[in-house]
This record gives structure tokens, sequence and C-alpha cells, in this order.
């Protein structure tokens, strides 16, 4: 038994520090990054929508309410941005953590997010990939994103800090074609 550092695999030298490789290479699977930043600016929007259509609800009930009560009840206009921004983390970790791993505008556009090495989400780190992309722009500006523009897994900067990658989740999910008749 050799102690070069090669052969069997039990005491194996490894330089790695036992991490497994990168579950998604752009040179060996470009389909699986391609158009993926388009469809994720569309994906936001659609998740906008969603997010905001119980907010404006909420607003317009507590107003209503507030009409009711003679203006007592618009006292409740205070809790409405926290409960919104709660709404926005919990949708996020939800969706991001479900067994799809994408939000409702990502299903839509085929999009899938995963870790670095290839797991999918979970609640904690879907609530984390919304709140750290809010920080980003916030204090980064919307130019931030054009990181993804300049690396070939089309990662975002918060993509980058967490450990994620977002991928075209219909290529993974191939549809048969149809047989051909000529």
């Amino acid at each position: 038994m050799s102690n070069s550092g090669y052969g069997n695999t039990g005491d194996a030298w490894r330089s790695d520090g036992g991490v497994p490789p990168h579950a998604f290479d752009p040179l060996s699977q470009p389909e699986l990054f391609r158009g993926v930043l388009t469809r994720r600016v569309f994906a936001f929007l659609i998740d906008l929508v969603v997010l905001s259509v119980p907010v404006i609800l909420g607003y317009l009930f507590i107003a209503l309410f507030g009409l009711l009560t003679l203006g007592l009840g618009w006292a409740l206009f205070w809790l409405a941005w926290p409960a919104s921004v709660l709404w926005a983390v919990v949708y996020y970790g939800a969706s991001l953590g479900g067994p799809h791993s994408a939000t409702l505008g990502m299903r839509v556009m085929d999009l899938e997010l995963r870790t670095w090495y290839g797991a999918p989400g979970y609640f904690v780190l879907g609530a984390m990939h919304a709140v750290l992309f809010w920080v980003s722009i916030s204090f980064l500006s919307p130019l931030v994103l054009l990181v993804g523009v300049f690396n070939s897994r089309r990662r975002l900067l918060h993509d980058f800090v967490l450990g994620t990658v977002i991928i075209n989740s219909s290529v993974r999910n191939p549809v048969a074609q149809p047989a051909r008749t000529f």
C-alpha cells in the first residue's frame, strides 16, 4: 500500500477538501443556461404581480375598514408594510424551498433554483435568496444585474453569495419529439 496519494481511495490524498465538483457545467451543458437571464426578468415580473395582488387587496381592506369604523381602522395601515415584507419572504421561501424549487413566475418561465452542487432549494435558502436580491438591488443599484452577463452560468451577485444556480428546467425534462412521417 502506497502512501503517495494515489491508488486506494480510503487513504487517497485529496486537494479538494472533500467538496463535490460543480453540478452544472456551462461548457458541457450550455442548454441549461441558454436564455436564463431573459427568463429571470420575466419570471420576476410575474412574481411581482403575484406578490402585489394580496398586498393591494390588504390595503383596500384596511381603507374600507377605516371608512366603516369612522377612521379607527386606518390605524392598521402601520401593519401593511411589515406584512408585505413578511408575505414576500414567506412566498419566496416556500416556493423556492418547495418541490419545484421555483416560484410561480419561474415555473411559468421553465426555471429552477439549484445549489451549485445540484441539490434543490429549501425554505431558508429561498428566503435568503429574496432578501439578498432586494438588498443588493437597493444598495448597489440595478447595475448589479450586469454580473449575470459576464459569467457563463448567468449567476447574479446574490447567487454567488448563496451558492445557487438558476437553470433552464425545460432542458432537464425534455418533451418527446413527434415521429417523422416523411
